[in-house]
């Protein structure tokens, strides 16, 4: 049921490193026709560093393992295609339905593959008000219980990010910074929150991997906390105060459920003139160039 790419399946096999990625970020969160080169440049930059780019989706009720040009454009350009999480991958196959995977999907497949490293954005996690709509992200139960090492920007700033690691810590997800003491904030090199680790070169996250592996615990996932370099984050009094106006009017608007993530994000953009979309790309590439990096360690064991 699970499509390898032949360039992904030989990689594989002859143990050199490969770096999953996700779909969402093409078909739902850039405009056409941004969106291909984004793609297209995320997985030059994983060859740059010497690994294989597997970019995951559904196509047809078929999870793809790694895309061809066709297959990527085709992601970026069809209407209609969905968002799925974890949970739909059944309902997609089943159906013959296509679709771009979140977090959560792509952890799976990537995991199901035999693929050890994952670049993303940023995470999902607890969102605020939890307490009334107990709204948590799917992506922090899928990551308790896969083994992957996710390198990521932190959580998405509009989550409740303290109430975010404080699930991680109870579901038993390993959380480190890289290169830093503090937890990134997505848009933001610092979310204002810390972490107990540090780790400081991908050989470093290597030995981490195979020490979860050699201790045998509960397959659970390591989270690479990258922050956005500080010179192409969002000002943080611009983030403030916008986050600030952009939460106000979903609620006077009544956006509620799976409508807030998005609708929040889209009014970042709008109301930032772009610059959070632009920190966000550059949190993305710095990303997938240190899982890049973090494969290739890991491949040479």
């Amino acid at each position: 049921m699970l499509v390898v790419s032949d360039e992904v399946q030989t990689a594989l096999a002859e143990g050199r490193p490969v770096a999953a990625l996700e779909s969402t970020i093409i078909a739902h969160g850039l405009p056409r026709p941004r969106n291909l080169r984004v793609a297209e440049e995320l997985e030059a930059l994983v060859r740059d560093e010497g690994a294989v780019p597997a970019t995951i989706a559904v196509l047809d009720g078929r999870p793809h393992v790694g895309l061809d040009e066709t297959q990527l454009k085709r992601i970026a350009d069809e209407d209609g295609m969905r968002k799925l999480g974890h949970r739909d991958l059944p309902l997609a196959v089943a159906t013959g339905a296509s679709g771009a995977t979140t977090v959560s999907a792509t952890s799976l497949l990537a995991a199901r593959a035999g693929i050890r490293v994952f670049a993303t954005g940023g995470l999902g996690g607890v969102h605020r008000e939890w307490t009334v709509t107990q709204d948590e992200s799917a992506d922090l139960g899928l990551l308790a219980r896969t083994r992957l090492t996710v390198v990521c920007a932190g959580v998405k700033s509009i989550l409740d990010v303290g109430a975010t690691l404080e699930r991680l810590e109870t579901m038993g997800v390993a959380v480190a910074g890289y290169r830093t003491d503090h937890f990134p904030g997505f848009y933001l090199a610092d979310s204002g929150l810390r972490v107990d680790w540090t780790l400081r070169s991908p050989e470093e996250v290597a030995g981490v991997m195979r020490a979860q592996d050699a201790l045998g615990g509960p397959d659970a996932a390591l989270i690479v906390a990258n922050p956005v370099p500080e010179g192409k984050q969002l000002d943080p009094v611009l983030h403030a105060r916008v986050l600030d106006e952009a939460l106000g009017a979903a609620a006077e608007r009544g956006v509620e459920g799976q409508a807030v993530t998005p609708y929040l994000l889209a009014e970042l953009v709008r109301r930032t003139g772009g610059a959070s979309l632009a920190a966000n790309l550059a949190a993305v590439r710095g990303n997938v160039r240190l899982a890049a990096r973090i494969a290739a360690a890991w491949a040479r064991g």
